[in-house]
């Protein structure tokens, strides 16, 4: 049967939503395990910057042990919170940007989570420029050559074509980078601590006079991490799942050691490691400060720590995030590939430099508003939604999700209202914009939304019909837009649940 042209066009329109990239993840097309993604997640927490929050705390007349406690408590927290949204992933196979066509419309998405890429692309030139620098210093060691920009250019290129490759080449790198990470950082603890003891100082005893909060510290460290803490269904959606179980423990078990474990331990770790420099030199930053005096192999070290922390953190925590958000936001136009040379375009262009030197008024804001961000999705996903999504309608310009012209006024009014209040107590953030965006969103959709706008999930709260990995289904796309639900690993459109 032929189609009319006005068939075609339909045809085409049923498209606008939809990039390879951003198809739900089947079953079989996850290939990381749990100890892949707990490693994945070391090199994540590596960050040169979190240095500066173990000497923040040592700063404001803590202990090395009151500081790394302090760090570890709020990196469970914030992981335990990563389960929760981490779920949309292992059971949907969504990316971040997709989901949110769900709480805030098909067009909706666009604003939240450009932010979130945004910020993402920002860290990835923080990270960058941070690498650019210690490498200039090898640079100028070894070759009487200096010129940070350049190495900044050639490092920023080297992750870009690595990210290019795809979530396995990811992998491979942060198995590569995650021990010998802990082992360098290990090396770069004794030998601070020997530097401590030619002064006299004893790092676990040493008290500076201050005044600052240790609560201060706890929230600041999971703003730090607001932006793993939302989109991280971009990580989860390519981790093996075991389909079939509606135990959330089961379903989600890889994950489990990475966002419990690796998370806290390594981030105490790195925040314990610039709470030593700081004691011992004055410094946070303990790169410069053991590049100062090292030569020969200890400089070759440093250059392995700086490289491998700062690409396998970009990686996976910026560069995917941020390209993902821009192929949904014009995915006939982005690919995947083009996507992340932007992304490395646009932490560029935010002149990263200049944050870094105001690192915590930056944690401090857009931790506030990507808060409330998380508190929507927490609502929505679970409570408004029973975990229930009819994913079809996800990719689809005339679906449910598109609310009022593409708009769902719950979210955006939610995530206005609570992200400017929590940016107005800017120190205590995260600890008002998730519940608060959590209850407004909640009241929104309930008093204003759903009476309006109907969602094809709600109307039987027990049915197994909009579930995936639970029920051991994945969502497939058929092409054209047309979608179906597929028994795990059949691949057999003969089986399909087409809807």
């Amino acid at each position: 049967m032929s189609l009319t042209q006005d068939g075609l066009a339909a045809g085409r329109d049923r498209t606008a939503l939809i990039e390879e990239s951003i198809l739900p993840t089947q079953a079989n097309q996850r290939p990381i395990g749990m100890l892949g993604y707990a490693w994945i997640w070391v090199g994540i927490a590596v960050i040169i910057a979190t240095y500066s929050l173990g000497a923040t705390g040592i700063q404001g007349g803590f202990s090395l042990g009151a500081v790394v406690l302090t760090i570890l408590l709020a990196n469970l927290a914030i992981g335990a919170l990563m389960l929760l949204t981490a779920d949309i992933g292992t059971e949907h196979g969504l990316s971040f940007a997709v989901y949110l066509r769900a709480p805030f419309g098909l067009y909706g998405t666009h604003l939240p989570a450009v932010s979130r890429g945004v910020v993402a692309a920002m860290w990835f030139g923080i990270q960058t420029y941070l690498g650019a620098l210690a490498l200039n210093g090898i640079g100028e060691y070894f070759l009487g050559f200096s010129n940070w920009f350049l190495w900044y250019a050639l490092f920023a290129a080297v992750q870009i074509a690595n990210t290019m490759l795809g979530i396995k080449s990811v992998e491979r790198l942060a198995a590569l980078a995650a021990p010998a990470i802990i082992a360098i950082s290990a090396w770069m603890y004794f030998t601070l601590d020997g530097i401590a003891q030619t002064k006299g100082l004893n790092i676990w005893t040493f008290q500076a006079e201050g005044q600052a909060s240790l609560i201060v510290l706890f929230i600041a460290n999971m703003s730090f991490w607001s932006t793993m803490a939302i989109d991280i269904p971009n990580l989860t959606r390519f981790v093996k799942t075991q389909t079939g179980t509606r135990s959330f423990l089961r379903r989600n078990r890889a994950i489990f050691l990475a966002q419990l474990v690796a998370l806290p331990v390594t981030q105490a770790m790195i925040a314990g490691i610039g709470a030593v420099s700081f004691i011992a030199t004055g410094n946070w930053n303990p790169v410069e400060v053991i590049q100062g005096d090292a030569q020969g192999i200890a400089l070759l070290v440093l250059l392995v720590l700086v490289v491998l922390a700062q690409w396998s953190t970009n990686n996976s925590a910026n560069l995917i995030p941020a390209a993902l958000t821009f192929v949904n936001l014009a995915p006939r136009a982005i690919n995947y590939r083009m996507a992340v040379v932007l992304a490395g375009v646009v932490g560029t262009l935010c002149f990263p430099w200049q944050i870094l030197d105001n690192l915590f008024l930056f944690l401090g804001y857009y931790g506030a508003f990507l808060s409330a961000i998380g508190g929507i999705m927490v609502a929505d996903y679970y409570v408004i939604r029973w975990r229930r999504l009819n994913v079809p309608a996800l990719y689809d310009p005339e679906g449910q999700y598109r609310y009022g012209r593409g708009f769902n006024p719950a979210g955006l009014i939610a995530w206005v209202l609570a992200g400017a209040v929590a940016a107005w107590w800017s120190v205590y953030a995260f600890v008002i914009g998730f519940p608060l965006g959590f209850l407004l969103y909640l009241a929104l959709m309930r008093g204003l939304v759903l009476s309006r706008f109907g969602q094809a999930e709600l109307a039987s709260r027990g049915s197994d019909d909009y579930l995936a990995a639970s029920v051991g289904m994945d969502w497939v796309h058929l092409g054209g837009g047309r979608f179906a639900r597929m028994p795990c690993g059949s691949g057999n459109a003969g089986d399909r649940e087409d809807l």
